[in-house]
């Protein structure tokens, strides 16, 4: 029997000085079977700091030819790709010709996939990656709860998200290009 995605109910509270964006959401993220806590810590987060109201949680680890999270416009052009994680160079390179922009939220121990992969990406005009904090990550990641309260401020660049436990400084390290 095949084992079921378990359903997280979300309310995000965004407070964005950067871009101007102000917004009180309501969702229900699914968590795939073999995803973590800290992959769908790092979908949430990446929701927040590309927000935008025609921004959709992708099918991701249930299909390859979908990303994390997409902004698709209204004739189905794929104007923003979102993908989380270490994906291989090849993989960025697909998705940057099937997207107008294409960002990365990496996550884990990053030194040897940085090497590899953002070297072999740099000429891709349409990509940009940031790197998140592994620590800081772990911290906000442990032991979700399936109703999730976040409040996420990003101002300067800085992100920080405040839920039950208290506030969470979440550093991000542009690696290549900016948000």
């Amino acid at each position: 029997m095949a084992l079921q995605a378990t359903p997280y109910k979300v309310e995000l509270n965004l407070t964005d000085l950067d871009r101007g964006v102000y917004e009180s959401l309501r969702f229900t993220v699914a968590r795939h079977p073999s995803e973590t806590e800290e992959r769908l810590a790092v979908r949430l987060i990446a929701y927040a700091l590309w927000y935008d109201g025609q921004l959709a949680f992708g099918r991701g680890l249930s299909d390859v030819d979908e990303p994390a999270l997409w902004q698709k416009s209204l004739d189905d052009r794929i104007l923003h790709w979102i993908e989380v994680g270490q994906p291989d160079a090849e993989r960025l390179t697909w998705c940057s010709r099937r997207a107008e922009r294409v960002s990365l939220l990496a996550y884990g121990s990053l030194r040897v996939w940085q090497g590899k992969v953002v070297d072999a990406v740099k000429g891709l005009k349409n990509l940009s990656i940031a790197a998140v904090d592994a620590e800081a990550l772990g911290a906000l990641a442990r032991d979700l709860p399936r109703s999730i309260q976040w409040s996420v401020m990003i101002s300067d660049g800085e992100l920080f998200v405040t839920d039950e436990r208290g506030q969470h400084e979440v550093p991000l390290e542009w690696l290549l290009g900016e948000r």
